[in-house]
């Protein structure tokens, strides 16, 4: 008898799951059941719709239910939500959520991919009109509706993540000025306060306020406006409001069928994407997977793991055995001219787990210097402090973060370390990059803390590490300086000239290097250390601090 398989929800995980399942049996009787119309979209692009970057609508459907159905050969049934799962009977009940009706449907196997709903926290106000979500194309439309009919001139987001940043761009594209809200000190939960503080000062330049370390109290209509009052007392007049506060997995059917959950809330699964059910598989957002780096239970809501975790439970629906062995959580996202990127585990999970690291920052031109349109790339490189195996990395940039972020994600899946980063031989040309890339800087710069060529200490740490016996010192040019200012109390002495003052300074004292961006304080680490002085190097430089003085 061919293999009765019935697939709940759509979109990354369960059109992907679907369709591997009819490339793998041709016989299988295969039901795919959505609540929604729309069942492959591309969640990412609605931000950019909503902005008018994307300009045709039906450019966000990945595919149509009518034209998945012929070309698969699969029963798609939009508008029908699965109420109820029967594992004993093996049977589930399913809704029509336009008529009413319910009825039921036997299966042999089931792959869930429920996905994730927006969190919706019960503040005073919230369900006052002209707030909105963005979740799916339903979403979109109403947004977009309301920001073409009536003009806002101001907009709050809740929440300073992926989805809340790409819609602060947008809006501002479309002539809206934009509050952020965010709870934490930080926009970017997944950076590092300092990689965030850069992104908060393009932020600033862009136009768009930042209200960190602070939440909304409620929400209140006033002459056609909303108020948006915050726990510490600043009110917030705008005309729309995007909540972006995160999401939950839509773990409730699960629960009800008696799965097992994990402690994060979401579907707990196994390698091969099987739930504590035999004949029950789950993939996507709703699912807890292990974390790659650390083989933590994990959740992310990417859509590249999701269709993978959708091809691997079809394999395994029909005997194939393949894992899925962890999610590096790797991300991009463009907000306006700058690209954040990040991959691995971050420094906060890391302290949190008790996980030993070390770290270093480094800037490096995305291409060759010499030709035209070199731009900066900011990266923090996460590493243990034994092997040098790769625990995470962090990018900021205008070009070529994509590429560099990539080549490192690749890197920790395959367990190399800092040393194999400095012997990578990446593509070369002035257009597109360095002799020496900025990922094998990267190498380089880690690798030298590991052989102990240089000692660095990062800004956060400085103010508990001075002394009386220490000095600072500042080894760019006074034209930098004066063009950029310095740190207070700092020794100003050019690189250039630091070999001639040599007998002008003390060896009982501590020395601290700094110059832009960390390379001078290298070098004057070296020349320091290899005449009897003891220096460490500021890591990641005076635009490293400017950043972090800049909130």
């Amino acid at each position: 008898m061919p293999v009765k398989l019935l697939i709940i929800g759509g979109v990354a995980g369960g059109a992907t799951a679907a369709a591997r399942a009819r490339r793998l049996d041709e016989k299988a009787h295969i039901i795919l059941f959505e609540r929604g119309e729309h069942i492959s979209f591309a969640n990412c692009g609605l931000p950019y719709f909503i902005g008018h970057v994307i300009k045709r609508r039906d450019a966000l459907f990945v595919t149509t239910p009518e034209d998945f159905s012929t070309r698969y050969n699969i029963d798609v049934r939009i508008f029908n939500e699965v109420v109820n799962i029967d594992t004993q009977n093996k049977r589930i009940d399913v809704k029509n959520v336009k008529t009413g009706t319910v009825y039921s449907e036997t299966y042999d196997k089931i792959i869930l991919s429920p996905g994730a709903e927006p969190l919706r926290p019960p503040i005073e106000g919230v369900a006052s009109e002209n707030i909105f979500n963005l979740r799916n194309i339903p979403d979109s439309d109403r947004i977009k509706d309301f920001v073409d009919r009536t003009k806002p001139a101001s907009a709050v987001i809740v929440g300073g993540g992926f989805i809340g940043l790409e819609m602060a761009e947008n809006l501002v594209h479309r002539g809206v000025r934009t509050t952020v809200i965010e709870m934490l000190d930080q926009v970017m939960a997944p950076l590092d306060y300092e990689m965030a503080a850069i992104v908060h000062s393009h932020l600033k330049e862009k136009g768009v306020t930042c209200e960190l370390n602070n939440g909304v109290r409620s929400f209140k209509k006033k002459n056609g406006q909303i108020i948006v009052s915050t726990q510490k007392g600043v009110d917030f007049n705008c005309d729309l409001v995007i909540l972006s506060i995160g999401i939950k997995p839509e773990s409730v059917l699960a629960k009800k069928a008696g799965l097992e959950i994990g402690t994060r809330g979401g579907i707990k699964v196994n390698e091969f994407m099987n739930t504590s059910d035999p004949d029950i598989f789950a993939v996507g957002d709703a699912v807890e997977i292990k974390d790659f780096v650390t083989m933590l239970p994990t959740m992310t809501a990417l859509a590249g793991p999701a269709n993978k975790q959708g091809r691997i439970a079809a394999d395994n629906v029909f005997g194939r055995k393949t894992k899925f062995n962890g999610t590096l959580g790797t991300s991009v996202v463009k907000i306006f001219d700058m690209t954040v990127a990040s991959t691995g585990a971050n420094e906060k999970l890391l302290l949190r787990e008790k996980i030993p690291y070390l770290s270093s920052f480094t800037q490096s031109g995305s291409h060759a210097s010499y030709y035209p349109g070199a731009k900066p790339i900011d990266i923090k490189l996460l590493f243990s402090p034994g092997s040098g195996k790769i625990l995470g990395a962090q990018l900021i940039g205008s070009q070529g973060v994509d590429k560099r972020i990539d080549v490192i994600a690749t890197a920790i899946r395959g367990s190399m370390t800092v040393f194999d980063l400095e012997e990578l031989e990446l593509a070369y040309a002035p257009p597109y990059s360095s002799a020496k890339d900025p990922v094998n800087i990267a190498g380089f710069v880690a690798a030298n803390i590991l052989k102990k060529d240089m000692d660095i200490v990062h800004w956060g740490e400085l103010e508990s590490m001075k002394n009386q016996n220490s000095i600072i010192i500042d080894l760019r040019t006074p034209q930098e300086i004066r063009r950029e200012g310095s740190v207070k109390d700092a020794l100003n002495i050019p690189i250039d000239d630091l070999r001639g003052k040599l007998g002008e300074l003390d060896k009982t004292k501590d020395y601290f290097l700094f110059c832009a961006v960390g390379f001078r304080g290298y070098l004057a680490h070296r020349i320091l250390k290899q005449n009897g002085f003891r220096s460490k190097n500021i890591s990641g430089g005076y635009d490293m601090y400017k950043h972090r003085l800049n909130q």
